[in-house]
């Protein structure tokens, strides 16, 4: 009897080693910052136990890692912002179908992909700011305002390079057409306060040391730095104030962070469980409180900071356009002489 018990026991001890061994993993490939989804993964494997590894860094670094590494990679999911980079990689074939009840009931339509490629967990705003007693808000009800060469010399916004702009002039080519897209973007070019130097934030720390009167810029960076612990962040944010604009037609532009299923996931299983879990209320919960996003899924409040921007109506131009539009967005702005 006593050989039983240790032969059971070894017995259970060698299925739970095997079963350790076994344990679900994900790997995930994010151009995101860490900071701002490990809090969600976290909740993930808490809840679920299945372990994430992050790998974090240049999206388009990722993405060539991907290509490369083929079909042995052992990327599961592929994180990123803005839907142009995810439409990207879709194409690159990088991105597997996914068909799930849960992702379509909360996601609504217009940001993810049609196909089921790819899909928005958080969205972010692209609006204009302004400083106070130099600009007349009332002066600037679109985005298309901004090419007036009243402007000139005072608008601070990013190089044409970065994608953030690519998709805000792609969303103008999917409403008006290339040729009202190119001379917006050749008015506003023409206008700039100075040749485009760093991110969103350093736009906005430019205006407000007077550089420029205008900024275009992601609602999340400026929401961060309302709510940074570092003093010159707030003081430079506290300085300028929202527009936002073409509330009158299609509404102000807006783009997403999110992520696909590797399209050789070792662990696609767990892997649309994750986007499960990260579109449901506790992890859109922590979007917007810790990354400052506007929650994906309706019924979820966005951060006490966003809301206190106001109410406002945003594009509902489904975003696979703007990868659509991406390379003709690219070839404007290169004509136009937008650095």
């Amino acid at each position: 009897m006593h050989v039983l018990r240790l032969c059971a026991a070894a017995t259970l001890l060698l299925a739970a080693t095997v079963a350790a061994s076994n344990a679900a993993e994900l790997n995930i490939y994010s151009g995101r910052q860490e900071a701002l989804i490990k809090p969600q993964l976290d909740a993930f494997s808490a809840q679920t136990g299945i372990k994430v590894n992050l790998v974090t860094g240049d999206a388009k670094e990722l993405v060539q890692r991907m290509k490369t590494e083929g079909a042995n990679s052992p990327a599961d999911l592929l994180f990123t912002a803005d839907a142009g980079n995810l439409y990207a990689a879709a194409a690159e074939g990088l991105c597997q179908k996914v068909q799930s009840e849960a992702l379509e009931q909360s996601i609504p339509a217009a940001y993810r992909d049609p196909e089921g490629a790819w899909f928005g967990l958080g969205i972010r705003a692209r609006p204009i700011f302004y400083i106070p007693g130099k600009v007349d808000p009332a002066e600037i009800k679109s985005y298309e305002d901004l090419a007036d060469p009243k402007w000139k010399g005072r608008i601070l916004a990013r190089s044409s390079s970065h994608i953030y702009n690519q998709s805000l002039l792609a969303s103008m080519i999917a409403h008006k057409g290339p040729e009202a897209a190119e001379q917006w973007a050749k008015g506003v070019a023409a206008n700039l306060a100075r040749k485009p130097q760093g991110g969103d934030r350093d736009q906005i720390k430019a205006a407000a040391a007077g550089e420029g009167d205008v900024v275009i810029a992601n609602s999340y960076y400026y929401a961060q730095m309302l709510t940074s612990d570092k003093p010159e962040e707030r003081e430079a944010a506290q300085k300028l104030k929202v527009i936002w604009p073409n509330q009158t037609d299609h509404g102000t532009h807006v783009n997403v962070s999110g992520a696909c299923v590797a399209a050789h996931a070792p662990n696609k299983d767990e892997a649309v469980k994750l986007l499960e879990f990260l579109v449901g209320d506790e992890a859109q919960k922590i979007y917007a409180e810790k990354g400052q996003e506007f929650p994906v899924k309706p019924g979820i409040s966005a951060s006490d900071t966003l809301q206190g921007l106001g109410s406002f109506k945003m594009d509902e131009l489904n975003l696979a356009e703007l990868g659509k539009h991406n390379a003709e967005a690219v070839r404007i702005f290169d004509r136009v002489g937008w650095p």
